[in-house]
């Protein structure tokens, strides 16, 4: 072979060699990728990492976390089932009890709140209107009974402040004297709105008295709610950020409510009837409880912050609960994510 390669010309030994493949195996992807500096991979991984860190230390994030936590859309949906198959006929029964102008300053806090207009109008007065047969129909043993049944929309409201604050679970004895006490002012809070809109009545000057006034009183009902809810443990002036926080959201949540409310309970009164009033409420009340658990949530972010903010929603106050009281739970130990609003964790927490 020797010989026979060495009687070939020059020429072609030459042409031979420069065809043959190359023996070294081409670098792979992988190995091309190692070519790039291991410095900008670094450099981009701790920027990330940065930024990351410095958004999760922003107040906004924290409320969105604290929320997610809390599963705000499962539970806020469960609060207002049970708003609406108690706290409705409460309201209803209660008001049948009490005298005409009472009963009419409810009617109209209610209305003015959900928006109604037209025939939805209509059936929530003739609702009201109808004292005798409702009080006929009940009775003393039923208007007890039915506070009975609404302590059970205090109670689930009291589990979702109890959450939001990392609160450990108080004792049933506790919680159904103060949920009778936060039925009883709610109906107040209500009657009082009502009676100042009929009493201020018409007019620039007067409607703008009457928004102040009515911010006032719900800045108060909702620094007291979770202060009952709560059973004490959480001082009161930590509280009123929630309270503001909260009369805020809801005082814009009805707000907008006639532009889209009327047309709601038309459109699904057509489609299902009566049923679809029903589910023109709950959707109602499901954003107005959402709005509580935002108020909340981001009441209690604020207050627990360590910056200037802090201080001045603390009002100058350093602990947030009340001597001797439990210490709160500790937070998650992993960060929310989007399929927590949506998670139920059990009965007993609703």
């Amino acid at each position: 072979m020797v010989r026979r390669w060495q009687r070939w010309p020059r020429r072609l030994r030459s042409d031979f060699v420069e065809a043959a493949p190359d023996p070294t195996p081409a670098p792979s992807v992988s190995e091309s990728a190692q070519d790039v500096p291991s410095g900008l991979v670094s450099t981009a991984t701790a920027t990330v990492q940065r930024v990351r860190s410095r958004v999760e230390r922003t107040l906004v994030w924290q409320i969105v976390d604290r929320m997610l936590e809390i599963e705000f859309i499962d539970r806020g949906i469960a609060v207002a089932g049970k708003a609406f198959l108690s706290l409705f006929p409460l309201i209803i029964v209660v008001a049948a009890f009490l005298p005409e102008a009472a009963r009419r300053a409810i009617l109209s806090t209610l209305t003015h709140r959900l928006g109604l207009t037209g025939g939805s109008l209509k059936e929530v007065r003739q609702a009201f209107t109808s004292a005798d047969d409702v009080r006929k129909a009940t009775g003393a043993l039923g208007l007890i009974f039915t506070f009975f049944f609404a302590s059970s929309f205090a109670t689930a409201l009291q589990r979702a402040f109890v959450r939001v604050w990392r609160r450990p679970h108080g004792g049933a004895l506790l919680t159904y004297p103060r949920g009778f006490a936060w039925l009883a002012g709610y109906l107040a809070y209500m009657a009082t709105l009502g009676a100042l809109r009929e009493a201020l009545g018409s007019g620039v000057i007067r409607l703008t008295l009457f928004l102040i006034l009515a911010t006032i009183i719900s800045v108060a009902a909702w620094t007291a709610t979770p202060w009952l809810m709560l059973l004490g443990d959480v001082r009161f002036r930590a509280l009123i950020a929630t309270g503001v926080v909260t009369a805020l959201l809801i005082a814009a949540y009805t707000a907008v409510a006639p532009l889209w409310m009327p047309n709601t309970i038309a459109s699904n009164q057509a489609q299902f009837g009566f049923f679809g009033v029903a589910l023109s409420l709950i959707s109602w009340l499901s954003g107005a409880t959402i709005c509580i658990l935002l108020g909340a949530s981001t009441g209690a972010v604020l207050v627990s912050d360590q910056g200037v903010v802090g201080r001045i929603c603390r009002l100058g106050g350093t602990s947030l609960l009340k001597e001797g009281a439990r210490p709160s739970l500790p937070p998650p130990t992993r960060p929310g994510r989007l399929a927590d609003a949506f998670k139920r964790t059990g009965l007993d927490d609703i």
